[in-house]
């Protein structure tokens, strides 16, 4: 079915409600396993009815946040999804003191109990308004976003679609970019401020609602981290400054040589990797998906079928347009089994990422779309990254139809922008650990601790205020992860340093590659992310050694790349 042909209609909460306290009682008053088995589907089944519909009024939202309906939609959800939180939390109760536990162990596995007891600890019916609070909160960040009107060169352009102009080869047009979108950002520096303020203080009283000192161990179990702790993340954060961010700043001295520039650079000059520009896709975003057909055609039989699903039924919103919402997502429509791709063309080498990256996800989502539990389709978030960044790196071989003669300068761009981005990554895990342990900081005192950590991870980058608001070092304000999803961001390096494993393996043996990512990707969420790893052959990234082993091997690589010819 294509995704215009899918129907949503609001549900009914009373019903749902009503559903879900029947379901509970039924599981709980249940008399053998095949009794308590069969409830147990009928609440995945209404729980795929209910994510179904919110799901495509959140899509049908970001793709045009101008539509009166489906802003009211979200607002609905934002406001219901705590409350049917409540009820979920009932059931997951009953579940985890149910007398077939072991039953539903033996057939089901046991991360869905552990997974559940990590819920349990992060809902009681007194934060209620604080979720619905959080939710508006994020929408209005969201809507702000997409509200951008930029004036550049007497015309208007949103955050997407300056993006080209801030790579632009011309340095002073690409400065003057990074001024007019920086400005922006600082004309409406306020509200983004006020939102945030008032994002940790109901995220901080959450926190200590239920008994913790903060947020921080609220948000950690909020990101399901199942398999390593806050003290596992402060030693990859160490380790990235011990081995990545040296390596990071040697590929940036380099890159000043070659552009002729005084290091460190501004933010505008390390934007361009070469002095005739960045790699840039060879076609329209037309000619991009026929060559991501084409890749996933020949990369595997799974993969062929993945794809021409999504394109058949339409399921990828790409192109960049006005009141759409920022960024990039994959999510999953349950009761069609389908992924679906959002995205933000710009005319980038990121539009050829998204048919790698976003569709890593979605293949994934794809193979383990049958699943029960559902919750098993996904893994938690690091582990879901692994998918993605590591497809990216699956697509090289198929690079030339993307990029053309630009695909030399793609796989140093590509390979050395990996690197680059661990540390910047890092650094906002390492904001939001200091902005919840302190969360009555004031706006300007978080700038502080920001410009501080620039300092740390991102040496390269020249702090001078000539660029309002990023050289100013208040950037992190345009990092939605930051406002919609704390502590996600550190999944993406953690996910990152796996990928380059891939990538790796990738230059010994694509197909042994291969095999290996598809023994990681069939798990689906059944297992924790450690054990993801294991079963497939892959190291932690939590190792130290395993940090420094792959910045050596690429940083070699780099090192011996053939750069002649490419100015």
């Amino acid at each position: 079915m294509k995704f215009k042909q899918m129907a949503y209609e609001r549900p009914d909460l009373e019903a749902v409600k009503e559903q879900l306290k029947e379901l509970t009682q039924r599981l709980q008053n249940a008399e053998d396993y095949e009794s308590a088995k069969k409830v147990f589907l009928e609440k995945e089944a209404a729980d795929r009815r209910v994510g179904t519909q919110m799901t495509l009024a959140e899509i049908r939202h970001t793709i045009d946040t101008r539509d009166d309906f489906y802003d009211k939609e979200v607002k609905f959800w934002d406001e219901s999804a705590p409350v049917l939180e409540q009820y979920d939390k009932e059931w997951d109760k009953v579940m985890l003191e149910s007398p077939f536990r072991p039953e539903f162990e033996a057939e089901y596995g046991k991360l869905m109990f552990m997974n559940a007891e990590l819920e349990k600890k992060t809902f009681s019916a007194g934060i209620i308004p604080d979720l619905q609070k959080e939710n508006e909160l994020k929408t209005a960040y969201e809507k702000l976003l997409a509200s951008a009107q930029i004036p550049f060169e007497g015309n208007n352009y949103t955050i997407s679609q300056i993006t080209p102009f801030k790579q632009d080869a011309d340095d002073s047009r690409r400065l003057a970019a990074w001024k007019a979108e920086g400005q922006w950002y600082k004309d409406n520096q306020k509200e983004l401020d006020d939102l945030y303020d008032q994002l940790v203080h109901v995220r901080d009283a959450m926190g200590r609602k239920l008994g913790y000192d903060g947020y921080t161990e609220l948000g950690y179990y909020r990101m399901r981290r199942n398999c390593y702790t806050k003290e596992d993340v402060e030693k990859f954060r160490g380790a990235v400054v011990k081995y990545l961010v040296p390596v990071a700043d040697g590929i940036y001295k380099e890159q000043a040589k070659r552009l002729g520039k005084s290091y460190p650079m501004s933010f505008a000059d390390n934007a361009l990797q070469f002095r005739s520009g960045n790699p840039v896709p060879a076609g329209t975003p037309d000619d991009i998906l026929a060559q991501g057909k084409r890749f996933y055609d020949e990369l595997s039989p799974e993969t062929s079928e993945f794809f021409n699903t999504m394109l058949d039924n339409e399921l990828l919103d790409v192109l960049s347009t006005k009141g759409k919402a920022g960024g990039g997502y994959c999510t999953s429509i349950p009761d069609y089994e389908v992924p679906f791709i959002f995205a933000n063309f710009n005319g980038t080498q990121h539009d050829v990422e998204v048919v790698t990256h976003e569709a890593g996800h979605a293949f994934a989502s794809w193979t383990n779309r049958k699943r029960i539990p559902q919750s098993y389709v996904w893994p938690s978030m690091e582990a879901c990254e692994v998918h993605s960044m590591s497809m990216e790196f699956f697509a090289w071989p198929w690079a030339e139809g993307f990029f053309g003669e630009d695909t030399r300068k793609f796989y140093y761009s590509h390979l050395a922008g990996a690197l680059t981005f661990i540390p910047y990554g890092t650094m906002v895990d390492h904001f939001q650990h200091i902005v919840y342990e302190k969360p009555d900081m004031t706006p300007k005192e978080r700038h502080g601790v920001w410009k501080e950590l620039l300092s740390v991870y991102m040496p390269w980058m020249k702090l001078d205020g000539e660029i309002p608001f990023y050289s100013e070092g208040e950037g992190w304000q345009r990092q939605h992860h930051i406002y919609s999803s704390p502590f996600y961001y550190i999944d993406y390096c953690l996910a990152q340093t796996v990928a380059l494993q891939f990538w790796a393996m990738i230059q010994k043996d694509r197909e042994d590659a291969f095999e290996h990512y598809m023994a990681y990707t069939r798990q689906g969420g059944s297992r924790v992310f450690t054990e993801l790893l294991e079963n497939a052959g892959l190291q932690s990234p939590f190792n130290e050694e395993c940090l420094k082993g792959v910045c050596e091997t690429a940083q070699k690589w780099l090192g011996e790349f053939d750069l002649e010819g490419i100015l």
